[in-house]
């Protein structure tokens, strides 16, 4: 196999073992130290290490290895390959950061006080992690399986499946952990889901800007040549009006918004601009693909 045959799945196999690594740190570093919780598939594991002392790695190797045999069965090869690569990495970063723990070579970091911190870090960690695994197409396994299969085999809302075991496991926890450390959960997993989305849909946003004018032609050309970014003109008719127009579509880095807004009331005050906000911009004059 050619260097560009192997260099085209390491691109997405690569940065889905970091994110495992990230989460993996997240997990045993600021989690399990100061007694929160986790949703999901890990957030049993967690429950196990809290109840039976078992080791994260070991329970998490256990529990997916049937689900994933299970969605390969079902969903087919192609789509668990990834899922085997966040898998695999998942484990083998728990077992050895648990090693180097027991070590003495990490001290995690553990609070009597601050929790909020340890909640805060650990959603900015697991996120992190749990983000950029998503953006190259792997899972780490777990519920997110169930959910493609409750989804693939009964039409049921991935999002609503993974809702529901997430409220059954941390549920389940309040028999091993105090109260307020759930609550301090809660914080670390909506900061967790707020930097997934952040890191899926890209640091890099820019706004689109759709203009509705009887002059969106003149308007276009404007833009284009002060600002030399590309523009495109749809047909359009008034639903009140019935007559013809066109709307302008643009996409512009945040900077030029208020250069763009000049042109547009430059040429028709009157105009009606729509303005949206985009990310992971791919093409000519932004972020190439």
């Amino acid at each position: 196999m050619s260097s560009s045959k192997w260099f085209a799945p390491m691109k997405m196999v690569l940065p889905i073992i970091l994110g495992a690594a990230i989460y993996a740190f997240g997990l045993l570093y600021f989690i399990i130290p100061n007694q929160l919780m986790e949703g999901g598939v890990t957030g049993v594991t967690v429950l196990l290490n809290y109840a039976f002392s078992i080791p994260p790695a070991l329970s998490t190797l256990v529990l997916n290895i049937p689900l994933f045999l299970l969605g390969w069965k079902i969903l087919g090869g192609k789509q668990m390959v990834y899922t085997g690569v966040g898998i695999g990495s998942l484990t083998f970063f728990l077992w050895l950061f648990e090693k180097w723990i027991n070590a003495g070579w990490i001290s995690p970091f553990q609070t009597e006080r601050d929790y909020i911190l340890a909640a805060l870090y650990a959603g900015v960690t697991l996120g992190a992690g749990l983000g950029v695994v998503f953006r190259f197409g792997g899972t780490t396994g777990g519920s997110d399986i169930i959910a493609r299969i409750c989804n693939r085999k009964f039409g049921w809302s991935m999002g609503q499946v993974i809702l529901g075991i997430d409220i059954i496991i941390i549920g389940a926890s309040l028999f091993f952990i105090p109260r307020e450390r759930i609550l301090y959960t809660f914080v670390a997993v909506f900061i967790s889901s707020k930097v997934i989305d952040f890191i899926q849909e890209g640091a890099y946003a820019a706004k689109a800007f759709t203009i509705i004018s009887d002059h969106a032609p003149e308007i276009a050309d404007l833009i284009t040549v002060e600002m030399e970014r590309g523009v495109t003109l749809i047909p359009a008719i008034g639903a009140y009006s019935k007559q013809a127009k066109h709307m302008a579509y643009c996409v512009v880095a945040r900077h030029e918004i208020r250069r763009l807004n000049e042109i547009v009331k430059s040429i028709d005050p009157r105009a009606f601009v729509i303005i949206n906000d985009v990310h992971d911009v791919l093409g000519e004059g932004f972020k190439e693909s």
